[in-house]
């Protein structure tokens, strides 16, 4: 006779005598009905062997065999409805404690915008950071699963995973805003400085700082101020992505990066019409080399082919008003030396400035990576700082004019941007504008902004003139 083995189980735990008698150890009485075997009642082993312990009859296994089963289902019965149960208890608690890190997690996030821009005040941004604390702190502990529910479900795991990357760049966030606001409330009024950077007429003559590097070492040495002492690291070698923009081997580094760019440079702008000795015409070469290397060359272009990415005029229109900040950048280099680059760069790779001309466009709404863009600019600015260290400020700058004459040189801010204007005004004349936007309506107005600020014009009317190919340019 088959007993299974859930019935064997349960036969010995519950059906067997705590104290058999001799005859039942011996195998000859059933130890369940205690009547004696013989031919019309066979011994059926219950274990440990076949052949020891004790031994039942079939009918009285029979009817523990099926007492085992009512049993054993009835069991089941009670923990599956037990197991629904605490399932219907446990899900509303898990609902609400997602929830709840969900809700912290997009406070985190959205505290973090606000904090990465400019409109909400710097105290107000402090008071949101200590409002989300709190509302962090207030999280409760992950509450524990019923036994009965698979604890394998990692989603509680992921949220609370998320809600504390999303603190961590919350504080950053905050930690950067209060800690440059602070910075700009200590520095003094420049009005001096106004008409370098090109500053609007209610300007306070304050120039707040979005971007300051201090160098590998500095902190250090203001920490040695406070008494604290801190081993300094071993100067490195330059970067690999710098030194293979300057050229050379790390064996070549004491060597100037640019040895020959005061006698070349001048001899290739003369060529190309720009007089070197002429500083305000150099200048404003250099700022346009300086975009079209460090800005509009290279990742640029990966960005602006994909899908989600500007438009010729957007791209028109930004390098415009980046033009006219490398031209300020590079004029306070000359006195203030190269650090003031930087400035360029903290506007040039902020993936969230809306970009000129009108436009709602921002680096960081592409769905191509940025990051690479924003290592380009910053290399490729920080050559032009050390060609200024190592060679001294006009070395830099005939450097980047020299740029500008190969790759841009019928931008804006070139000797010969009059007449391209002049020969775009015919063609545009000729035209049939009816598609036109509205600030391409007035030529005469429309030839003013050209000649003057030609991002005056939109990024929309800009992405018309050059899909037209008036100017002789278009983003390719």
């Amino acid at each position: 006779m088959h007993i299974p083995a859930y019935a064997h189980d349960a036969i010995r735990a519950a059906a067997l005598p705590s104290m058999p008698t001799s005859r039942q150890v011996g195998g000859l009485d059933c130890c369940l009905c205690d009547k004696p075997f013989g031919k019309d009642l066979a011994a059926i082993p219950l274990g440990p062997t076949p052949r020891s312990g004790l031994f039942g009859c079939r009918p009285c296994l029979t009817r523990s065999v099926t007492r085992a089963r009512r049993s054993r289902d009835a069991a089941r019965t009670h923990d599956a409805e037990r197991a629904r149960a605490e399932s219907a208890a446990w899900m509303p608690v898990r609902e609400r404690h997602l929830a709840r890190l969900d809700s912290v997690r997009q406070a985190a996030e959205a505290v973090a915008g606000l904090a990465r821009g400019t409109d909400v005040e710097a105290l107000r941004v402090a008071w949101l950071l200590v409002s989300l604390e709190s509302a962090y702190t207030w999280v409760p502990d992950t509450p524990e699963p019923p036994a009965s529910v698979d604890r394998k479900d990692s989603e509680m795991k992921d949220e609370a995973f998320r809600l504390d990357l999303a603190m961590i760049a919350a504080r950053e966030a905050v930690a950067e805003r209060l800690a440059y606001h602070l910075l700009n409330e200590a520095q003094p009024e420049e009005p001096e400085m106004c008409e370098e950077f090109e500053c609007p007429e209610d300007c306070s003559g304050r120039h707040d700082s979005t971007h300051i590097d201090c160098g590998p070492d500095s902190v250090f040495e203001d920490l040695a101020h406070h008494g604290i002492t801190v081993e300094q690291p071993e100067p490195e070698s330059l970067a690999p992505r710098l030194a293979a923009l300057l050229g050379r081997t790390e064996a070549e580094e004491k060597h100037s990066p640019l040895p020959d760019i005061e006698e070349q440079a001048p001899v290739v702008l003369a060529h190309h019409g720009i007089d070197a000795d002429d500083t305000a015409v150099l200048v404003s070469a250099a700022a346009v080399g300086l975009v079209a290397d460090a800005w509009r060359e290279g990742p640029l272009d990966v960005i602006h082919a994909a899908d989600d990415g500007p438009s010729d005029g957007e791209i028109f229109a930004q390098s415009i008003d980046l033009y006219r900040r490398a031209r300020a950048a590079l004029v306070g280099a000359k006195e203030d030396g190269p650090e003031v680059l930087l400035a360029f760069v903290a506007v040039a790779s902020n993936v969230d400035l809306p970009w000129a001309g009108g436009s709602r466009f921002a680096m960081r709404t592409v769905s191509a990576s940025t990051a690479e863009f924003v290592q380009h600019v910053d290399d490729r600015v920080r050559f032009t700082a050390e060609v200024m260290r190592e060679q001294g400020w006009r070395a830099g700058v005939l450097h980047r004019a020299a740029s500008a004459v190969f790759k841009a040189p019928a931008h804006f801010g070139m000797p010969g941007w009059p007449g391209v204007v002049a020969s775009a005004m015919e063609r545009l004349a000729l035209l049939d504008r009816s598609d036109a936007p509205g600030a391409l309506a007035d030529l005469a107005a429309v030839e003013v902004s050209l000649l003057e600020a030609p991002d005056r014009l939109g990024a929309d009317a800009l992405d018309w003139i050059s899909h037209h190919a008036l100017l002789g340019w278009r983003a390719p």
